[in-house]
């Protein structure tokens, strides 16, 4: 299994990035997968989900301005990620559900696995 996250930045308030994921080694399809993030100093924060079926579902912090998209055919992962703000600055991991065809609308960090290297987004003017 293997998650490549890209397309983080430095950005203003107010900005825009698009966060790409590209997984490889199992059946993409077939899982959920998940956005998670961790500011400095801070825990990893799981901030966006979309299921089997295409269900998208988003933390309080981020819901309105992130929006995540799967492309199953190209086993690709996406977070559009519009009106940045300072508090947004994190590295970003994308992460896979532990088990196939689960619907979780919020998971445990204990049901993600197998994150990527990670890309950091940085917010300031």
């Amino acid at each position: 299994v293997q998650l490549v996250e890209s397309g983080g930045g430095s950005v203003q308030p107010g900005g825009s990035l698009r966060l790409s994921c590209a997984a490889s080694g199992f059946a993409f399809s077939n899982y959920a997968m998940y956005w998670v993030r961790q500011a400095p100093g801070k825990g990893l924060e799981w901030i966006s989900g979309i299921n089997v079926r295409n269900k998208t579902y988003y933390s309080d912090s981020v819901k309105g301005r992130f929006t995540v998209s799967r492309d199953n055919a190209r086993d690709m992962l996406y977070l559009q990620l519009n009106n940045l703000k300072p508090e947004d600055t994190a590295m970003y991991y994308c992460a896979k559900d532990i088990n196939p065809f689960v619907i979780r609308p919020r998971p445990s960090l204990d049901q993600m696995t197998s994150r990527g290297q990670g890309t950091q987004v940085t917010v300031s003017s």
